[in-house]
């Protein structure tokens, strides 16, 4: 039958978060119980019937809990194909009960590296009993419910609720998907833990995804594979789109070259105006001031708190996106007041020290160039010695030009872009296009250095 009712269920959870709810709903269903260990005394404790896993194999948890539920009165309980005589035969000859859903988790394996423990520590929470249990019911999907997250608690309650206790083939199928989604995400994080920088072919997974508005152009999908939402917290605006993230990306890069107060805004992936200053006001003007055609419908990013001060001239211009570190609320509300206007809190976290690009029939891959090069890095080769001024200028302008599309030519002081060329296929059009670009924009380049 393609729809089912649940007479029976294993739960064995790390995480109990939400599952009150769903235990609860299961007993007003009728449904037997099997647990063990703690999730066994979390059901106990919400006052509902609950069979000890032990019961049912007859072997209590050996090895320091590393074998609790690896045994053929488990998995046959689960994996026997309801309408297979033979199977049937087996698990009645063997008293064997059926279980219709099993609720599993895994350990954290991720976290605990992330935490920095030990290796043996590390090791211990590499899942075994809760992977097969979920492949188990994952794979016999025709006749068994699996929930491998609790973000799925809710999902099941409500088909529960809507279907009087069953679930449809459609509804077990899904489930399924996601659990096997689930545990080769686990699967590959363990491997490549265990290979280090020794990795073999292209094994990366990232489970969190979020369809944009279209890609570079309307008529492409586009989708962003990873959690924005832990690198930042949207406060106002649309949606961020395919072109908004690269121009995000590329400012994030560019600003985190930099610890003084600092205003820099980005269009196409470059900067048309960056400067530090003393106040965010006086760099955010600075930066503008370099190419203010340009930073219409720019990002904008900074590496200190917006105040009302600067939220005032910001206001005047109309951009896409703007990062801060921190928002006085006054400046917050008034930069709330155009609706699209997308304002991003960034959080303190690390960004990937990978990048990769997709051609022919393949993936490339480098390692971000996370270098800053300092004076120690530079050699003079004329007769005639920088002034510091004109050093800590050409350390400004090299971290500019390093985030500046080839050809790219940079005319800078120490504290501000003058003006920039960008993206051509001739050295000698990027600086003619730079030296145009500072003569439009009313700047003179006696004394500015070029990188």
């Amino acid at each position: 039958m393609a729809s089912k009712k649940i007479k029976s269920a294993l739960i064995s959870v790390f995480y109990k978060d939400n599952l009150d709810s769903l235990v609860k709903k299961l007993h007003a269903n009728g449904v037997k119980i099997y647990s063990t260990g703690g999730t066994q005394s979390f059901i106990e404790g919400l006052g509902v019937p609950v069979i000890a896993v032990e019961d049912l194999t007859g072997y209590p948890s050996i090895l320091g809990g590393r074998v609790k539920t690896l045994h053929p009165n488990v998995f046959g309980g689960i994996l026997n194909r309801r309408e297979n005589t033979s199977d049937q035969a087996e698990i009645a000859q063997y008293n064997i009960p059926e279980i219709d859903l099993v609720i599993v988790d895994l350990y954290p394996f991720e976290e605990t590296v992330a935490s920095g423990a030990e290796k043996q520590a590390i090791i211990e929470k590499i899942d075994i009993g809760g992977v097969s249990l979920i492949r188990a019911a994952a794979k016999n999907h025709k006749d068994v419910v699996i929930l491998a997250s609790k973000e799925q608690y809710g999902v099941l309650e409500g088909i529960l609720d809507a279907k009087a206790g069953a679930t449809d083939i459609e509804d077990r199928f899904k489930f399924a998907g996601e659990a096997f989604d689930i545990t080769s995400h686990y699967d590959t994080a363990i491997y490549r833990w265990f290979a280090g920088d020794d990795i073999t072919g292209f094994k990366h997974s990232i489970r969190t995804s979020q369809t944009l508005r279209y890609g570079e152009n309307p008529h492409q999908a586009g989708t962003f594979h990873g959690d924005l939402n832990a690198m930042f917290d949207k406060l106002n605006g649309k949606e961020l789109s395919y072109n908004n993230l690269l121009d995000v990306d590329a400012a994030v890069g560019l600003i985190d070259e930099f610890t003084d107060t600092t205003y820099a805004i980005l269009k196409h992936n470059n900067a048309c105006g960056i400067a530090t200053a003393k106040t965010g006001k006086e760099a955010y003007l600075k930066a503008l001031a370099s190419d203010p055609i340009s930073a219409f419908g720019g990002v904008i990013i900074t590496n200190t708190k917006v105040d009302k001060a600067t939220a005032e001239e910001l206001h005047k211009l109309f951009f896409e996106v703007l990062i801060a570190t921190e928002y006085d609320q006054d400046a917050l509300d008034l930069l709330k007041e155009k609706k699209n206007r997308i304002l991003l809190l960034r959080k303190p976290v690390a960004f990937a020290k990978k990048q990769f690009k997709t051609l022919l029939n393949g993936v490339i891959e480098q390692d971000v160039d996370l270098k800053t090069e300092t004076l120690a890095d530079f050699k003079t080769v004329t007769n005639r010695q920088p002034t510091d001024a004109e050093k800590r200028a050409m350390l400004f302008a090299n971290k500019l030009v390093k985030h500046t599309k080839s050809n790219a030519i940079i005319f800078a002081t120490e504290d501000h872009m003058i003006s920039s060329g960008v993206g051509q296929t001739s050295r000698v059009d990027a600086l003619n296009q730079a030296v145009e670009k500072a003569k439009a924009f009313g700047f003179s380049l006696e004394g500015a250095v070029m990188a």
